[in-house]
């Protein structure tokens, strides 16, 4: 049996998690999540954690490591996700790595480029321009300098706009141009990778409000509500600027109602998929598309000669 792990990529929605309980009743693998958010402990309905039964029937790793008051990065992310696979393979087990957190499977498989360190006077000149024109204004100004960085961000994703600012600012060169230059000097580790991308984006958009409506229903503001009783939280937290969380703060805090909660939050979602699509389109994969009928069969045809002794 060939045990070198598996990526299973996609956007928000869909059908990663199903897939994988699926590949994991079939084949012997254990699932590593790859998801930015789910590293947070209490943080379990607005990152659609896998429930309890299902962590007590396949094991899954990289999840609920960290307290929300807490920064988690991709260096860590790839440091903790090498030392799971080693541990799963020592159990003569297949790792199974799902998520759509793309940063974090770019610094698994092709390592993080070395870039300069903070520096707090160029930092300070940037949210000086902010200030005064907002992070959208900068997100359009990174463009223009680096559009692949820019077209994977949130316009008001403050810290990764400054950072790639700042990088550009300090050495002259577009944090992808970084990225790049690290994956010419790296090969592929030897993973086998998957990504589900919808043909249908309509029917994506649609998923993406299901998902949403019902993390609504299932108490996401009260979770959050209880978080920040308990936690000495911050709303520039990165676990607080995740999707959901960040538009459930802000009306918590009475600046959004209830109807402009959900009609953020769904844009939202719908925009970081669109990122994990601009993504996924770059990266070398088998593709599979989710809306097709019997595409699990098809991933489960291409796993067997891997996975079956």
């Amino acid at each position: 049996m060939v045990t070198r792990p598996i990526l299973l990529m996609g956007p928000t929605a869909s059908g990663k998690s199903a897939l994988a309980m699926r590949l994991a009743a079939r084949f012997p693998v254990e699932i590593v999540s790859v998801d930015s958010a789910q590293v947070y402990r209490g943080m379990d309905i607005g990152t659609a954690k896998p429930s309890a039964a299902e962590r007590a029937a396949v094991p899954h790793h990289l999840i609920d490591i960290v307290d929300p008051t807490e920064r988690y990065s991709a260096a860590r992310f790839a440091a903790d996700a090498a030392q799971a696979i080693a541990a799963i393979g020592a159990r003569q087990r297949v790792p199974l790595l799902v998520g759509g957190t793309m940063l974090y499977f770019r610094a698994l498989t092709h390592g993080l480029s070395t870039l300069p360190q903070a520096n707090p006077a160029v930092r300070a000149a940037i949210d000086a321009r902010a200030a005064a024109r907002g992070w959208p204004a900068l997100h359009r100004e990174l463009a223009d300098i680096d559009r692949p960085t820019a077209e994977r961000l949130d316009p008001n994703d403050r810290q990764r706009i400054q950072r790639a600012l700042e990088v550009h600012a300090l050495t002259g060169r577009a944090l992808s141009a970084h990225f790049e230059r690290r994956d010419e000097q790296r090969e592929s580790a030897g993973f086998l990778p998957i990504a589900l991308i919808p043909s249908e984006r309509s029917v994506l958009h649609r998923r993406i409000a299901e998902r949403f409506d019902a993390m609504l229903a299932n108490g996401l503001v009260a979770e959050l509500q209880r978080l920040r009783r308990q936690l000495p939280l911050a709303a520039d937290l990165p676990s607080m600027r995740a999707v959901g969380y960040r538009q459930a703060w802000q009306f918590l805090d009475g600046e959004l109602d209830a109807a402009e909660l959900r009609d953020r939050g769904i844009f939202a979602t719908r925009q970081l998929a669109k990122r994990q699509l601009t993504w996924l389109r770059t990266t070398p994969a088998a593709v599979f598309d989710p809306l097709e009928p019997g595409w699990e069969a098809r991933v489960e045809a291409l796993l067997e000669p891997h996975l079956e002794p």
